[in-house]
């Protein structure tokens, strides 16, 4: 196997795209990314992530401009094995294990969890340490006590300390453990004004009615599923029932992804290793000469 010698993967860890827009060329091709170059190996042809692009609608030319993304944001490395091809960044494996428990295991609190404080001062000279760290914890599902005491579960401290650590801010930080909130208000109130639930439900909302337009195909289907559910388990931080309203939509959300991604998966699956038999079984033979 042949890494383009001009190849240099990103100083850090790969981090979750917040700014790709679910639908986008970029999104989609991340998401593609994110779902099957672990099974396949680790590595892909050109021309097999082109097709299987191309299933999505996205056009060739667009296809490659969009991988090229990928590789400046460091998922992905230019790889010739047998064909020119891309291997996934092992930088990035973290990340995307991350993001399985995250759109795969969405968890929903009950009264008896704990919760993660974090509190933080930081001074002027780290402003943009401070705008980084506010941006990933809204990135995780944390909900803004006050400007400087954010709320998360407790599940997700560790995702907090890696932010932390990620941005060398551990001393300005503070985590506490806690148990249910006491307020004045009632819980339903202090989660209204802690997180954005308004903003929160449109999102359910549109997820749900978005269903209705996925294409028939199952590889195409599952793809864009994966790509309009993936942000909602992360900025919807799976609230106990006591602290949302009665007819909150999350339950149904997660639920029709579950519905729908069992239906279609296995197919899209077997859409995939038929695109790509071809070259995965000459790029083993290959790897395994050179072995």
């Amino acid at each position: 196997m042949t890494a383009d010698p001009a190849e240099q993967a990103p100083a850090g860890p790969v981090l979750d795209d917040i700014d790709a827009r679910p639908g986008s060329t970029a999104s989609m091709l991340r998401t593609l990314v994110g779902l099957y170059l672990r099974p396949l190996g680790g590595w892909i042809s050109a021309a097999d992530l082109v097709a299987l692009a191309g299933d999505l609608g996205i056009p060739p030319a667009q296809a490659r401009t969009g991988v090229t993304r990928l590789k400046q944001k460091g998922l992905l490395l230019a790889e010739r094995r047998n064909a020119v091809g891309y291997r996934l960044n092992p930088d990035a494996v973290t990340m995307l294990e991350r993001g399985d428990r995250r759109i795969f295991e969405m968890r929903e609190m009950t009264d008896a969890d704990t919760w993660c404080l974090i509190s933080f001062s930081m001074p002027e000279t780290a402003r943009a340490t401070r705008h980084q760290l506010r941006r990933r914890l809204q990135w995780i599902g944390a909900g803004v006590v006050s400007p400087a005491l954010w709320i998360c579960p407790g599940h997700l401290q560790d995702e907090v300390l890696e932010i932390v650590d990620d941005l060398d801010a551990s001393e300005w930080v503070t985590l506490f453990q806690a148990g249910a909130p006491t307020t004045s208000r009632t819980l339903p109130q202090a989660a209204a004004d802690w997180w954005d639930l308004d903003t929160l439900r449109t999102e359910h909302l549109e997820f749900q009615s978005s269903l209705a337009t996925l294409p028939s195909a199952p590889f195409a289907a599952y793809v864009q599923l994966i790509d309009r559910w993936r942000v909602l388990p992360y900025i919807d931080p799976g609230l106990p029932p006591s602290m949302l309203p009665a007819d909150w939509p999350g339950r149904r959300s997660v639920a029709e992804f579950l519905r729908l991604s069992t239906e279609v998966s296995d197919a899209a699956w077997q859409r995939v290793r038929d695109v790509t038999s071809t070259h995965t079984a000459s790029a083993q033979v290959t790897a395994a000469a050179r072995s």
